[in-house]
């Protein structure tokens, strides 16, 4: 029975003869589809040999084949739909790009530009020229620069300001800012030495002051804007640091993290520190992200003072952490939106999730209820309150009141339903809480609800 069933497996002279073949092949890559089809003719010889084949013909093979070629033209970073409510969710790659910012990654990434040529004088530019700017008229520095996430930017700050110098920074501030990276370990790299002072709940001025010696680089202060201490506890403010600065003339960094540039006070949530305010009570130099609060690409972007901020411009590090074009492109443009704050919460999709009224979200999940109950069988909707999360290692202790549509099903355990959405042609990732699956409207957009459907009749 083998030996029959192995001899009628093709070869791949004959399938390349067949006329659907030859259509793979004006489609594709010839080589990804002899790749195919080796694959598919060595998966059915492997299943006979151990007895798993009982029949065979050419089109089980090409159907087998065709499939793999599907699985190797898809990309490995792929689009998915996001119904956890956690707007910057880092593992589903944080903040989404607004339309300027799309519109200008797609010009620049297509088509020649000026990345380092000065059009005006047709001589070589700068890279930063396009953007600095902008961030100088939305922050209120003296100069800016940008890098390619806030920990380099961290680490170029240090190396410049303090290298073989010490950094003092207060213990209750040495956090871990994700996938183990941690503000200690990025000092090392800096060539900074580490000078910690307070304890983690309670950081005066005298112990700044009491460890400040000759060889004193920076004062450093870390925002804490993936964590909380609640209680019994004690900082040291700004205005305090930036005085104390000014009297020993040592420069003070703030690591803000987030990158806030509206005051979120305004619209009913914790206030969160924004780089104007910083840049306005005079730190020297102020470091954070694009990618979080701000709502663009990844990016660190350093503002302040421009004496420090030219000598960091000159430092050998920053040709190896800079960014490229796509990201000033999608920088700029998101950015452009922060000239006027209503333009960048109505147009920069995190901000817009985040401030959404809750009736807006409610409205949102009895639309999508209404089209998947008329269109799927196996399910049971309906809608109820829950709480949504900023992400991204900001506003930690803040919930949103949101609206959610929770699924429930007698053929399929809310595990089996999460695993299956997530597994499909579009990958739908939801929560499970209490025992039922839950679809947070807030992370969701009206255009992929008849998207959403389709995934769950997937599953029927």
């Amino acid at each position: 029975m083998n030996k029959e069933l192995l001899r009628k497996l093709p070869k791949i002279d004959e399938l390349l003869k067949l006329q659907s073949v030859n259509k793979l092949i004006e489609e594709n890559s010839r080589t990804i589809v002899l790749e195919s089809l080796r694959e598919a003719i060595e998966f059915y010889r492997n299943g006979i040999l151990k007895g798993n084949v009982d029949s065979l013909n050419t089109e089980q093979v090409l159907d087998f084949a065709v499939h793999t070629l599907e699985s190797k033209n898809k990309m490995h970073l792929e689009r998915v739909i996001n119904a956890t409510g956690t707007v910057i969710h880092t593992n589903l790659g944080r903040s989404l790009l607004g339309k300027k910012a799309i519109e200008n990654v797609i010009t620049v990434a297509g088509s020649y530009n000026n990345l380092e040529y000065d059009i005006e004088s047709g001589k070589r530019g700068s890279r930063y020229s396009h953007i600095e700017e902008i961030i100088k008229k939305v922050t209120g520095a003296e100069a800016a620069m940008v890098v390619n996430n806030n920990a380099a930017a961290i680490m170029l700050v240090l190396d410049t300001l303090a290298k073989e110098k010490e950094v003092i920074v207060s213990r209750g501030e040495l956090v871990e800012i994700g996938g183990s990276f941690r503000i200690p370990e990025v000092m090392k790299f800096s060539g900074a030495k580490l000078v910690e002072i307070g304890t983690t709940n309670r950081t005066h001025l005298y112990d700044y002051e009491n460890n400040i010696r000759e060889n004193t680089g920076v004062l450093l202060k870390v925002h804490t804007s993936n964590f909380k201490v609640l209680g019994f506890t004690e900082g040291v403010s700004l205005e305090q640091l930036v005085e104390l600065g000014e009297k020993h003339e040592i420069p003070v960094v703030e690591d803000i993290g987030s990158g806030v540039l509206i005051d979120f006070g305004k619209y009913g949530f914790t206030y969160e520190p924004t780089v104007q305010d910083s840049i306005k009570k005079g730190i020297d130099v102020v470091t954070f992200s694009g990618d979080k609060m701000l709502g663009g690409p990844q990016a660190g972007i350093i503002v302040g003072k421009k004496k420090y901020m030219d000598r960091m411009k000159k430092n050998q590090l920053t040709r190896a952490l800079r960014v490229d074009k796509m990201t000033l492109a999608a920088l700029e443009g998101t950015l452009k939106y922060y000239i006027d704050e209503k333009e960048a919460i109505d147009n920069i999709p995190s901000l817009n999730m985040i401030l959404m009224p809750k009736e807006e979200v409610k409205k949102k999940c009895i639309l999508l209820k209404r089209k998947l109950q008329s269109k799927t069988n196996d399910f049971k909707f309906y809608i109820d309150k829950g709480e949504s999360m900023v992400g991204g290692g900001s506003m930690p202790t803040e919930k949103i009141e949101t609206y959610v549509v929770k699924v429930t099903s007698e053929k399929f355990s809310p595990e089996d339903m999460e695993r299956k959405l997530r597994l499909g042609e579009t990958p739908l990732i939801a929560r499970v809480y209490n025992d039922e699956l839950v679809l947070d409207g807030r992370t969701l957009f009206k255009e992929d609800f008849d998207e959403i459907v389709q995934c769950f009749k997937a599953i029927e």
